[in-house]
């Protein structure tokens, strides 16, 4: 069911703010508990499963297969607003939408995601799709990727990811690896020098995984230059400055995939529910209860929280039943008592058909959802995980409140 915009403003027992991962796997959670009068406010016409667009930039996906129409995923009796949230009152407990509609709630659920803030670097936003430079982290710009690897015959390949939060944390280095395996196959390899640009002092935070990722850039003769990070691109030189340690490097390119810098929505930063700590403008929660600190009856997950952890489906998985289980009981008078550990999941693609599975808590310890398999080794049978089990899963299981 939906509201069309201009529809009369109402009250709503739960309000969801975003239609993606996070507010689809909370909407369908709190219906099988047995929560009605659930509404659920998000523009979008088509729900991603955004996961596979490295497997798709790296030409072992279809786009088509990543997308359903939102509204075969929204759970029946929750009630879909299709419109955009502009501005949030906790205290008068409101959210108005871009067509003026005001939205009362006795409970919110921010779960509104993350933006990609291309134009932070200058000379990026234009010249992507075009002249060797993509994203995956773009649906119309994944497929551009796989052009742009399989045409590339000799010359340098630059992968860069951006400094502060961002979605999927081993995005930028796994097309890495898809890329110079397609090309080590190809016997061109040899031909190409990779680089990959990398802000932090180390290849991956979790140290167990960070080992194996070191050695696997070196198979590659991969070029990993760390604390560094894209400030700029000048597309018709084909060149990109790169900063590390206060200084500045200029570097040719033949092909760029470049992630951009990303932080809460505009609208969520200059609310009263941001985080005065975060210099990125994500949602106050408690790490541990998911719930905000002044606002008790306002619960964030997924991208737009500030938690410090990585901003992943499979976090995600484990926040939304923490969320659901903390809202009852602030519903019924209680104490919340479910906690959140940090659980998070990074799926590192390492070659065209090898796989590790990083999972690790707040504190970087493994988390391992197989202890009989060493996920620290590149295995076949996760790399089918992550193209064919971990979307049925998504579909049939996160999305349905089953998994």
């Amino acid at each position: 069911m939906s509201i069309t915009p201009g529809s009369a403003a109402k009250r709503h027992r739960v309000l969801i703010v975003g239609g993606g991962t996070a507010g689809i796997t909370v909407a369908a959670r709190l219906r099988r508990a047995g929560v009605t009068d659930i509404a659920l406010l998000d523009p979008s016409d088509v729900h991603w499963y955004q996961p596979l667009w490295t497997l798709v930039g790296g030409g072992q996906a279809e786009i088509g297969g990543t997308r359903r129409p939102e509204a075969a995923v929204i759970p029946g009796g929750v009630r879909w607003i299709k419109d955009a949230a502009v501005s949030v009152d906790p205290d008068v407990q409101t959210v108005t939408t871009g067509n003026g509609t005001e939205i009362g709630y006795d409970f919110l659920v921010m779960a509104a995601g993350i933006q990609l803030d291309w134009q932070a670097v200058p000379g990026l936003a234009g010249t992507l799709g075009r002249d060797g430079v993509s994203s995956n982290y773009s649906p119309e710009l994944a497929p551009r990727t796989w052009d742009f690897i399989r045409g590339l015959r000799s010359g340098t390949a630059v992968f860069t990811q951006p400094s502060g939060p961002f979605k999927c944390g081993g995005a930028p280095q796994k097309i890495a690896y898809l890329a110079a395996d397609h090309w080590r196959k190809q016997g061109r390899l040899d031909r190409i020098r990779i680089v990959q640009v990398i802000p932090d002092q180390v290849i991956f935070k979790a140290p167990d995984w960070a080992r194996v990722l070191t050695g696997v850039a070196a198979r590659y003769g991969i070029e990993v230059r760390l604390g560094s990070e894209l400030a700029g691109v000048d597309p018709d030189r084909r060149e990109v400055t790169i900063t590390s340690g206060g200084g500045k490097q200029t570097l040719g390119y033949d092909l760029l995939h470049s992630v951009p810098p990303q932080s809460s929505p505009d609208w969520v930063k200059t609310s009263p529910l941001a985080d005065a700590a975060s210099p990125f403008g994500y949602v106050h929660v408690d790490k541990h209860t998911l719930a905000h600190p002044r606002y008790p009856n306002v619960f964030a997950l997924g991208d737009v929280a500030n938690l410090p952890t990585s901003k992943t489906g499979a976090a995600v998985r484990k926040q939304a039943p923490v969320v659901v289980e903390n809202l009852l009981a602030t519903a019924k008078g209680r104490t919340p008592t479910a906690r959140y550990d940090g659980y998070t999941s990074c799926p590192l693609v390492t070659a065209r058909d090898k796989m590790l599975l990083a999972e690790f808590d707040y504190d970087l310890r493994p988390t391992p959802s197989f202890p009989l398999i060493d996920t620290l080794k590149e295995r076949r049978d996760m790399w089918l995980l992550k193209r064919y089990g971990l979307p049925a899963m998504y579909w049939h299981g996160m999305l349905k409140g089953r998994a």
